[in-house]
């Protein structure tokens, strides 16, 4: 019976992942929210997941370590000291970077400095602490497997060949929590833990809500860049297509086959888009 705990589980790729995990009787999922009655309402509602007893929802904050230390503990509880899987999806995809460059940022250093700082504490520091938090549990697992959602924005590769100039903190943040995945990596394989960074490629989950129509308009070169890079791309995929896809990747990734701290996409490679 594997054990899986996914964070920000309460809405996007989150709550894809909870959907479809929790669709298997066999799992038990635990679900961490930031508002676990919110969360409780949303499932007892949806018709695909109310009355699923595999579901546990614990409420923490991923900034805030003493609830994630208690949502360790309670973890414990529910699955007798053990976890098979973590899916660490939780984070902040900063509307303040979404459309310019990082030169145009600049302009506003107040704001660019507030948000590469709360970009680093959720993205980054929140995550190393529920990585160590939660890692005896994983220890005492069977299948121990450490997940990131991370971005292909964060391939300088990428950016470099492609000009991809918008969501600069943001990627920044994610290239900092690839290199703790590896470094993670490189401490714990000798335990048979698989750390990992999937990126889901670009997904519908409402990142341009409210936009403006010159948000938009400076996004439309990173959307072209889409296309020429993967041609036939035309929009972004449902989370169910790309959460479906990255569990398929997860499966297949192993310590045996080298994947131990890779860095890659919903196709297992690193092909972004």
């Amino acid at each position: 019976m594997p054990f899986v705990l996914i964070t920000g589980a309460s809405r996007g790729i989150g709550y894809e992942f909870l959907r479809q995990y929790s669709s298997d009787a066999k799992n038990t999922v635990i679900a961490l929210v930031r508002n676990k009655s919110a969360t409780e309402k949303k499932v007892s509602e949806d018709a695909a997941l109310q009355g699923r007893p595999n579901i546990y929802i614990l409420q923490a904050d991923i900034t805030d370590y003493n609830a994630l230390k208690q949502a360790a503990a309670d973890t414990a509880e529910i699955t007798g000291g053990s976890l098979d899987y973590i899916i660490a999806n939780a984070g902040l995809v900063p509307k303040f970077d979404l459309f310019l460059p990082i030169g145009e940022l600049g302009k506003q250093p107040g704001e660019l400095t507030k948000t590469f700082r709360e970009a680093f504490e959720i993205n980054v520091i929140g995550n190393v602490h529920l990585f160590n938090l939660f890692l005896p549990l994983i220890l005492a697992g069977h299948v121990k497997k450490i997940v990131t959602i991370t971005s292909g924005l964060a391939d300088n590769s990428f950016t470099n060949q492609w000009g991809a100039t918008p969501g600069a903190l943001y990627a920044a943040s994610k290239a900092a929590m690839n290199t703790v995945v590896a470094k993670f990596n490189a401490q714990f394989k000798k335990d048979g833990v698989l750390f990992l960074a999937v990126c889901p490629g670009p997904v519908e989950v409402g990142h341009y809500d409210g936009a403006t129509a010159d948000d938009l308009a400076a996004v439309e070169p990173l959307l072209s860049i889409f296309k020429e890079y993967s041609p036939g791309y035309e929009r972004p995929k449902a989370p169910e297509v790309s959460v479906r896809m990255m569990r398929d990747v997860i499966e297949a990734s192993s310590l045996e086959k080298g994947d131990g701290g890779a860095f890659v996409s919903h196709y297992g490679n690193q092909q972004w888009v």
